[in-house]
């Protein structure tokens, strides 16, 4: 191989090949050098779609829209690992809601709050304040299960937050009762320990609701030695 050929070769490869003048063939006519683009002759980039997360127009949802946005978003990491959302039950107009931290594994699978040897507490807990578990209203500050029942983290906790907050303007009840310290702490924008949120009647940051925390019935299955204080709690909510 010659030389101009061994330099058409390297070329083709895109390799720039730089020859002395006595080099170059005499007659060689340089090739022509395509025109730079300007900054303006180039195209601006695609702008990159995000879609708007589905609970952000929650605000102006009536029941149906609401349940149904709820079981269609997959605005945070949950719904890759739930068996089905966790609405909420009850009644719509209920003077009380129960608002607790999120579904466990049964709630995941029977699509309902509070279900199993728990919820039979809260069942328990609601009668002896002479109210049956139709009288009130039951959710969670989240709609997903959280895997292995952990606790909501606040961006899971976040992107729910609309959800929950409309469920309580639609309801607009007299006394929400927060179970367990993710709960109340939602609900209040806090992050104390509930034993500092106890004994006191907290008011809801927008709307103005009263909130007693008190403490969450699996944590009660654990620690029967509480129920005397829970049920200081709920006596303390039924005097508002």
């Amino acid at each position: 191989m010659n030389g101009y050929e061994h330099k058409d070769v390297l070329a083709a490869m895109g390799i720039t090949v730089w020859l002395t003048r006595k080099a170059a063939a005499p007659d060689a006519v340089a090739a022509p050098v395509p025109p730079v683009p300007s900054v303006s002759d180039t195209p601006p980039p695609e702008p990159v779609s995000t879609p708007a997360p589905v609970a952000r127009g929650a605000a102006d949802m009536d029941w149906g829209a609401l349940e149904y946005a709820v079981s269609n978003c997959t605005d945070c990491r949950l719904h890759r690992t739930r068996t089905q959302t966790v609405f909420g039950v009850g009644n719509r107009r209920a003077e009380w809601m129960i608002v607790g931290e999120g579904p466990g594994q049964e709630e995941d699978r029977r699509g309902e709050p509070f279900v199993g040897p728990a919820g039979k507490l809260l069942d328990a807990m609601l009668q002896a304040t002479g109210r049956a578990r139709g009288d009130v209203y039951i959710a969670n500050v989240v709609k997903c299960r959280p895997p292995g029942n952990r606790n909501p983290d606040s961006a899971e906790a976040a992107s729910c937050a609309p959800y929950l907050e409309r469920q309580i303007a639609l309801i607009r009840p007299k006394m929400i009762i927060a179970v367990g310290k993710v709960a109340a702490n939602n609900l209040l924008g806090t992050d104390v320990s509930l034993a500092r949120l106890r004994g006191k009647v907290h008011r809801h940051p927008r709307f103005d609701i009263p909130i007693v925390a008190t403490y969450h019935p699996a944590y009660l299955l654990r620690r029967p030695e509480d129920k005397g204080k829970a049920w200081a709690d709920l006596k303390l909510a039924m005097r508002q």
